[in-house]
């Protein structure tokens, strides 16, 4: 699904009695908030007539609204949702995309202060690099939502004009294009707006493609971090012990760092140290201990997984709306970074 995308639904379900309550028509372009849609392209300069027609060309799809009411972020736990994206399978299509872009993940690496591996994680998680990158049609889908989905129609109308306007801007056809059920695009799955605010062009040929083009949705990952105050050098996350039952506090906070270490350990939360502790070598903290922070309680294989995470965490959030895709990009870039020092890449 996608960048912000995800991020703008989660927690917004749509209950059997609303989705009832949605209005079927055969004609979008007759849908009463579609005037505005129109109104608002034409004074942008679009030919009027061409979007009518396209929005009563655009089909509801009943799928996307039933998707949508139940998003695997808020439907499974820690331990359902890694096994989805946590494979072998991803992290040798993560290490073959990062041999045949090195170049151009180090530019941007290089260009934003953005890791590699949590630009091929991002990537991996959205689209397994480019292998799936959706199969509705956009304009279906960005109709359906902005005019049958009451909860978020205003939004998905933005993206809707968002659309029309990378007609001109980013060469896309807005007639043919296809993404995802939330209208989102390419190898990194941007939805029209925030193609609009951080994709860039990085192959250099004039134009954004980030549906054909690796080296823009490298780049344009890496500028959608930059954007969201990406920290270098920053541990993201850090796994935790505690004492006492005085953490349920922290978690019931959210996964926006609201607290600091020090005040973590005086509710008995510890974060794992690097320094020789048999938790997890891979996930652990050694930072001052007014360092902001905020508290996870994920339900893994064995049960509760406590963890630390900092404002680096919040930033990989900005691009989905959920801890546990945040938790999923993060370990997948751990598992690619791995196997990429293996192999010396």
């Amino acid at each position: 699904m996608s960048v912000v995308l995800r991020a703008t639904l989660a927690g917004v379900l749509l209950n059997g009695a609303a989705l009832a309550e949605t209005t079927k028509t055969s004609n979008y372009a007759e849908h009463p908030e579609a005037g505005a849609v129109i109104e608002a392209l034409g004074e942008r300069g679009f030919d009027t007539d061409r979007v009518r027609r396209l929005l009563a060309d655009a089909k509801r799809q009943d799928s996307i609204l039933e998707a949508i009411a139940r998003p695997a972020e808020k439907s499974l736990t820690w331990a359902e949702y890694s096994r989805i994206f946590l494979t072998d399978t991803r992290v040798e299509q993560g290490v073959q995309f990062a041999r045949e872009h090195a170049d151009t993940l180090a530019r941007a690496e290089q260009k934003y202060d953005v890791p590699r591996e949590i630009i091929l994680a991002i990537i991996g998680v959205e689209t397994s690099y480019g292998r799936n990158k959706g199969r509705y049609r956009v304009l279906d889908a960005l109709a359906t939502l902005g005019f049958d989905y009451p909860p978020r129609a205003s939004f998905f109308r933005k993206q809707l004009v968002a659309l029309f306007e990378m007609e001109r801007d980013a060469h896309i056809d807005a007639s043919t294009i296809t993404g995802s059920y939330a209208g989102a695009m390419g190898f990194p799955q941007f939805i029209p707006t925030s193609y609009q605010a951080y994709a860039v062009d990085f192959d250099g040929d004039d134009v954004i493609d980030l549906v054909n083009s690796p080296a823009d949705a490298i780049g344009s990952v890496a500028s959608y971090f930059a954007a969201h105050k990406w920290q270098p050098g920053l541990p993201v996350a850090a796994r935790a012990r505690v004492d006492g039952d005085d953490y349920d506090a922290l978690v019931k906070k959210g996964y926006k760092p609201g607290f600091t270490l020090a005040q973590a350990r005086k509710n008995g939360v510890v974060a794992v140290s690097c320094e020789g502790d048999s938790l997890s070598s891979d996930y652990c903290f050694d930072l001052p201990a007014d360092t902001s922070v905020a508290m996870l309680d994920l339900i893994g294989d064995d049960g509760h997984e406590f963890w630390l995470v900092s404002d680096n965490f919040y930033v990989i959030t900005r691009y989905n709306h959920s801890e546990l895709y945040a938790m999923a990009v993060l370990q997948l870039s751990h598992r690619i970074a791995d196997a990429l020092e293996a192999r010396s890449l």
